[in-house]
């Protein structure tokens, strides 16, 4: 397929703000110059000496940042955060910047740019153990750093590092959990701790029967919970179907944030990466993320990098976010395993537009994905028991209206959206959608950001094998699996004349047509389809089905 030309094609559309910028000192000021700053070149603070943030003679002038200054960690400078200090106007590393681990801390500021720089705390062969908390404020509106929005942490050309100590994500429950019970087992609770809050995966028809409780004791692989469940949570496999009720970890001991305000206003904090940005990301919390109908604008989001081989997100906790999980935007070989998302806004797990491939999505927890933070969906389903009720044409027109959703896609909200099928998927779980599980929503060329790239025109998804997709399970959604609904450059859906046809050389119509293997899938206690798939020469083995409305409907196109 190209890879190494398609690579270099992607470096083109990089942001243009991708320029040298003058070395600074350490600095603290009171107001900004401008909000369009140049990304440095990559920070050469390895080679210098440490100093303290709390050591008066780190800073320009000897005067340690005070309350509500602009603060810049210059290129020269490798700061290490030994103290909590007072909320900050901002905070600009074009050196490094990283976190003690001698005791907690936390850094409250408007918003983090790393324009060359680097922000570590902890490594992934000493994972940090202390308690660090970044949390972004909202005091001052509208802001837009660099064309990456406001209340985030954004990168230029620069590094974020943060390895927290939990890579324990997510277990199942050993047995049944009854309603009214305040404990339950589960098959493994190591390194799970009194006061870590867990949430208990929605077992029913219904995902809004997700349950989030405190651990008060552990006891091996038992639990105490700091309050009596609402509803039972299945705990056992049944005629060869495993249907044992996940249970997501969701505290970490590093924590990234949004201040409470955005509970009213949706409107959280982000983490983007542009340029030649790196992230190496493990056992971090998200909450309170992602900025509702902002696009752009997500809990994490890789955003045109090009290559990503060696860049990771795993083992962390997303929730209580607004605007998607995971975003992959133009981004390749990527890895995203163990992580837990649970009450979030949008397709969760994101392949944005089609063009991202060899990214590896490996045993991943979404829990109750919902169209909107309050609202109901409005989706347009495929629903052959005519689960649609009402004027379908006035339905559709309130789905597609961009009201409250981002996309429009977004009404049929996806726990793992995947428009590309050059992609690995293995052992994921969908356990409570408002609407889709997996959907597979296959463009005939890249759309969005390279909608007629000439590197779009070499690439058709459609046409593309699947390089992996196994061990998946899906349950409490409306649909488990969704493999039809390919999606078009206005964002409507195609039926007919658009399946999934995968091909040897997907560039050449006529070239041979290849199988496409779904191996080891469990899908149950969806409301309409267990299995939904539209293509040709597609092969399930060892699928296990059970408790759907509809088990499975294959459309072939011929």
């Amino acid at each position: 397929m190209g890879m190494p030309s398609r690579l270099s094609l992607l470096s083109l559309a990089l942001p243009a703000a991708l320029m040298l910028g003058a070395a600074a000192p350490a600095s603290a000021q009171d107001a900004h110059a401008g909000m369009k700053m140049p990304a440095s070149a990559p920070a050469p603070a390895s080679g210098v000496a440490q100093t303290r943030w709390s050591d008066p003679a780190s800073w320009p002038g000897g005067k340690v940042p005070q309350a509500g200054e602009a603060v810049t960690i210059g290129k020269d400078r490798n700061i290490v955060l030994d103290v909590t200090p007072p909320a900050l106007r901002s905070l600009t590393v074009e050196g490094r910047l990283s976190f003690s681990n001698d005791k907690d801390l936390g850094l409250t500021t408007e918003w983090i740019y790393l324009p060359g720089g680097e922000l570590d705390i902890g490594s992934e062969a000493k994972p940090h153990t202390a308690k660090a908390t970044i949390t972004l404020t909202d005091t001052v509106k509208d802001e837009n750093i660099n064309t990456m929005g406001d209340r985030g942490i954004m990168l230029l050309n620069g590094t974020l590092s943060l390895h927290g100590d939990r890579k324990n994500s997510w277990t199942r429950l050993a047995a049944t959990a009854k309603a009214g019970s305040a404990k339950i087992q589960v098959v493994d609770a190591s390194g799970w701790r009194k006061g870590d809050v867990i949430v208990l995966a929605s077992t029913d028809f219904n995902p809004r029967q997700a349950e989030e409780r405190t651990i008060t004791a552990v006891s091996g692989n038992g639990l105490t919970l700091d309050q009596p469940l609402k509803y039972m949570h299945f705990g056992r496999i049944t005629d060869g179907v495993d249907e044992r009720g996940e249970v997501a970890l969701l505290t970490r001991n590093i924590k990234i944030q949004a201040s409470q305000d955005a509970e009213k206003t949706y409107f959280g904090g982000h983490i983007m990466a542009m340029g030649s940005s790196r992230m190496y990301l493990s056992g971090i919390e998200l909450n309170r993320m992602g900025q509702n109908m902002h696009l752009a604008r997500y809990p994490v989001h890789w955003h045109v990098l090009g290559e990503g081989k060696g860049q990771y997100i795993k083992n962390a906790s997303i929730h209580d976010t607004f605007n998607r999980c995971v975003t992959v935007h133009g981004t390749n070989n990527l890895r995203v395993e163990n992580n837990v998302t649970f009450n979030t806004v949008g397709h969760c797990f994101f392949l944005e537009d089609g063009i991202e491939h060899g990214n590896e999505f490996i045993h991943n927890l979404a829990i109750q994905t919902k169209c909107h933070p309050t609202l109901d969906c409005v989706p347009v389903n495929l629903a052959a028991n005519g689960e649609i009720n009402g004027d379908r044409a006035a339905i559709r027109k309130e789905s597609f209206s961009g009201k409250t959703t981002l996309l429009p896609s977004d009404n049929t909200a996806a726990s793992f959206w995947i428009t590309n099928p050059d992609n690995s998927f293995i052992d994921n779980v969908a356990a409570g959608s408002d609407e889709t599980g997996f959907w597979l929503s296959l463009p005939e060329h890249p759309q969005g950001a390279f909608k007629d790239a000439e590197v779009s025109k070499t690439i058709w998804p459609r046409r593309t094998p699947l390089r992996a997709f196994k061990g998946n399970v899906a349950h409490s959604n409306f649909d488990g699996f969704m493999f039809d609904r390919n999606i078009n450059e206005d964002n409507t859906f195609d039926l007919s004349f658009s399946a999934f046809t995968p091909l040897q050389r997907p560039a050449d119509p006529n070239s041979e047509m290849v199988e496409t293997h779904f191996e080891n899938l469990t899908s149950y206690k969806n409301r309409n389809g267990g299995v939904w798939t539209r293509g040709e020469l597609l092969v399930f083995s060892n699928a296990k089905l059970a408790d759907n409305a509809i088990g499975m409907i294959t459309v072939s196109t011929w």
